[in-house]
């Protein structure tokens, strides 16, 4: 399966670059969130395929549609930042086919809203127009590509090379493990790569039969990593800029790679 078109608004830059990985290696799949907290990023930045899990049934209390904010001045001083979604066929609505409530007001608060919360950083000149695409791609009317552009043009920024497909597109029988097993060996990928959530329900049996690794992924848990399951990755991108978090996530990747390596 090929990667996402270059030509998709949505679609990542690395997605149609000639330094693409090799068949193999860490695939992570999850849902598109907005502006993604740190460790759902770290995820997928450890990857070398990231597949957006866009045909699943949207979810409110998830965060498909919504994210925290942490001041930057204090990261336990938070708000949520909602995209207002409307599901034209109710709680069966599929991510993909979520709608936006009056996407130009909804544009107009979130810009309002990055820029209170980050805008007296001394990296905001560099995030500002990384941030534009996520603004341009409320003119969609879908929930999900705002989100999923809020989390390639965060990867981009921090000099993630892998690729970006989607689920829609690949694939899968149903059945949750068995949905990811086959989105992974549709991929090429030879291990698929598990958030700590995952790793509880996770039958490894489907995995097992199509000769590919279940990899935890395990990230840091102290410094900026303390509130990294509970507010948007902004907030350390703010606090230290793309170049020190880039590091930070290859620290980790690093990791990820060794665990891939002893399994």
């Amino acid at each position: 399966m090929p990667p996402t078109s270059p030509s998709s608004a949505t679609a990542s830059p690395a997605a149609s670059s000639p330094d693409l990985p090799a068949p193999g290696g860490l695939c992570a799949i999850h849902q598109p969130n907005l502006f993604p907290r740190l460790t759902t990023l770290a995820k997928l930045f450890a990857a070398a395929t990231w597949i957006v899990l866009d045909n699943v049934q949207f979810t409110r209390r998830d965060y498909q549609h919504r994210t925290r904010l942490a001041a930057l001045s204090d990261p336990d001083r938070t708000q949520w930042l909602s995209i207002p979604t409307h599901l034209p066929q109710g709680r069966q609505t599929a991510l993909r086919d979520a709608l936006i409530v009056d996407p130009a007001p909804a544009r107009r608060r979130t810009a309002a809203m990055l820029r209170q919360y980050y805008g007296a950083s001394p990296h905001w000149p560099a995030l500002a127009p990384a941030l534009e695409p996520v603004t341009a791609a409320f003119s969609s009317g879908k929930t999900a590509t705002v989100a999923e552009t809020s989390t390639r043009i965060l990867l981009d920024l921090l000099g993630w090379k892998g690729q970006i497909l989607r689920s829609s597109d690949l694939p899968a029988r149903t059945g949750r493990s068995q949905r990811l097993a086959d989105l992974t060996a549709a991929a090429g990928a030879s291990s698929y790569l598990c958030g700590t959530g995952g790793m509880k329900y996770l039958d490894e049996a489907p995995f097992t039969a199509q000769a590919i690794i279940v990899v935890p992924f395990r990230p840091p848990t102290a410094n900026i990593w303390s509130s990294g399951r509970q507010v948007s990755v902004l907030w350390a991108l703010a606090t230290l800029g793309p170049a020190v978090l880039a590091d930070r996530l290859r620290s980790a990747a690093a990791t990820q790679t060794l665990l891939e390596a002893a399994a």
